[in-house]
C-alpha cells in the first residue's frame, strides 16, 4: 500500500509539452479539472433548471467530471473524453465559468411571455457570396407520419356522444 501511494505519482508519465504555443503543461491537471467541474456544477445552479443551456452544461460537465474522477492518468482522461489535451479542457472549463457568469448577468431566459419582437423585412438582394440558409423540402415520409399522427389524435365520436349532442 505504501509503495502504491508513493511510487505511483513518481512513476506516472510526465508530459513535457502540450505542443501548443502559449499552452503550458499543468502537472496536476486532473485535480484542477475536478475542482473546475465541481465549481461549474455549483455556479450553473443560478440558471433556471428548465433552460437548455443549464441542461447542456450540467450534462457534459458531469460526464467530464466522472471521467476525471474514475481515471488517474492524464492520458486516459484525454483518451476517454476525446476532447483534446487536459490543458485544453482546463481552458474550456475556465471559459465556461466566465460564460456562466455572463449568462447570469445577461439573463436571456428572463424575457416576458408577452414580449413581442419587431421583425424588419428587407427585400435588398443578398450578395452571391452569402449563403441563404434556406432549408430544403422535407421528405414525403415526414408528411405521411404527420398526417397519421394527426388522425390518431382526433378522438372518435361514439354513438352515445352523438345522441347526447342532438
Amino acid at each position: 500500500m505504501f509503495l502504491r501511494a508513493i511510487a505511483r505519482p513518481l512513476m506516472a508519465k510526465v508530459k513535457q509539452t502540450t505542443g501548443i504555443v502559449g499552452l503550458d503543461v499543468v502537472p496536476n491537471a486532473r485535480e484542477v479539472l475536478i475542482n473546475l467541474y465541481n465549481k461549474t456544477l455549483k455556479e450553473i445552479q443560478a440558471v433556471p433548471p428548465d433552460e437548455g443551456y443549464r441542461k447542456a452544461v450540467e450534462s457534459f460537465t458531469r460526464h467530464r467530471l466522472k471521467a476525471c474522477e474514475e481515471e488517474e492518468d492524464w492520458e486516459m482522461i484525454e483518451k476517454r473524453l476525446g476532447c483534446g489535451q487536459v490543458e485544453e479542457l482546463i481552458e474550456e472549463a475556465q471559459d465556461e465559468l466566465k460564460l456562466i457568469a455572463k449568462m447570469i448577468e445577461w439573463d436571456p431566459w428572463g424575457v416576458p411571455d408577452d414580449y413581442e419582437c419587431e421583425v424588419i423585412e428587407n427585400d435588398a438582394p443578398v450578395p452571391k457570396h452569402v449563403p441563404l440558409h434556406r432549408p430544403g423540402p422535407l421528405p414525403e415520409e415526414f408528411y405521411r407520419t404527420l398526417e397519421a399522427l394527426q388522425k390518431k389524435d382526433t378522438p372518435a365520436v361514439t354513438s352515445s356522444e352523438s345522441q347526447s349532442k342532438e
